[in-house]
């Protein structure tokens, strides 16, 4: 356990590290002058433009500006913010947690959702079956956007059952209620990912030997499906889903544009488009490192569901 867990901190240092420097380099050499952007359109002198550039450091050698950056990356400092002239840290502080609210929504309607489409396809074939698939077929070749924009104009526009984007909430219950839509408009494609996962791994427990041999024994139909079918699909179930709800930080930024919500991603598509490479830079590595600690606490976690595994993802013996 402790070489695995070493092994894998040091490839998440590795790909952070990797990342770090891709993103750097590429902000950096796109077209485009940050000075125009701190200046908002105003005119300026040689002076003010050269005190500019001095204060971000947009003369030194890219490999000087990336070492200083990195440098105080590891201290906990990622810089101050071009467009919203405040530290970075304090700015994702106070996105963070609309952004966090929304994902963990998002995974609970794809884990819930996902799962029981899937449990309902593989025990009732026929019609059910033909049902889920088609709908998760659909659902899957959705993008979010076009999610996002059904939902707002069936059920904002016409119906008025929620808010539209960028409404004001008071209070979780009041946040939970206009994050709703967001939610659902994140959470369908990987749903319906997980819906058709979570149905190969039933059937092919469902035709397992074992399973056979506890029906002919005479055990209670439930009691087979509890024990020797949807266990043994959990390890391959979970290991999808981590890696959804991993995903799910990514779609996030067009969700939350469409949406109007104040959070992370929409904060990254801001700082694109205003070359405010702060902060694109400590996103990006914030989404990178995310995603690689959710899939390690999966590969912790699975062994446990399934004690037939081991960490390095070979049948224990």
């Amino acid at each position: 356990m402790t070489r695995y867990l070493a092994g894998r901190l040091l490839g998440l240092a590795a790909v952070l590290l990797v990342t770090s420097l891709v993103v750097f380099s590429t902000v950096h050499l796109a077209p485009g002058d940050p000075v125009t952007f701190l200046l908002h359109g105003r005119p300026a002198t040689p002076q003010t433009v050269a005190a500019l550039r001095e204060q971000y450091h947009l003369d030194d050698p890219l490999a000087v500006q990336y070492g200083k950056w990195l440098g105080a990356v590891l201290h906990g400092d990622f810089g101050v913010s071009a467009q919203y002239h405040q530290s970075v840290t304090s700015l994702l502080a106070s996105r963070l947690p609309g952004t966090g609210l929304l994902v963990g929504y998002a995974a609970l309607l794809v884990a819930g959702l996902g799962v029981a489409a899937g449990i309902a396809a593989a025990l009732r074939p026929g019609w059910v079956d033909r049902a889920v698939l088609v709908a998760t077929g659909v659902a899957t070749a959705t993008p979010p956007f076009v999610s996002a924009i059904a939902l707002v104009s069936l059920f904002s526009v016409q119906l008025g059952w929620f808010p539209g984007p960028g409404g004001t909430a008071e209070g979780l219950g009041d946040r939970l209620y206009h994050l709703t839509l967001p939610a659902v408009a994140l959470a369908v494609a990987f749903a319906g990912l997980l819906a058709r996962v979570t149905r190969s791994a039933m059937l092919d427990q469902l035709g397992r030997e074992h399973v056979e041999v506890a029906r002919a024994r005479g055990a209670a139909p439930g009691a087979v499906v509890r024990r020797h079918v949807l266990r043994n699909s959990l390890g391959p179930i979970a290991t999808v889903a981590g890696t959804m709800i991993a995903g799910l930080l990514i779609s996030t930024s067009i969700v939350e544009t469409a949406f109007n919500v104040s959070g992370v991603g929409s904060l990254l598509v801001q700082s694109v488009s205003a070359k405010d490479f702060a902060v694109v830079q400590a996103i990006t590595l914030l989404s990178v490192a995310a995603f690689v600690l959710v899939n390690l606490l999966v590969d912790l976690l699975v062994p446990l569901i399934d004690p037939r595994l081991s960490l390095d993802g070979e049948a224990s013996r």
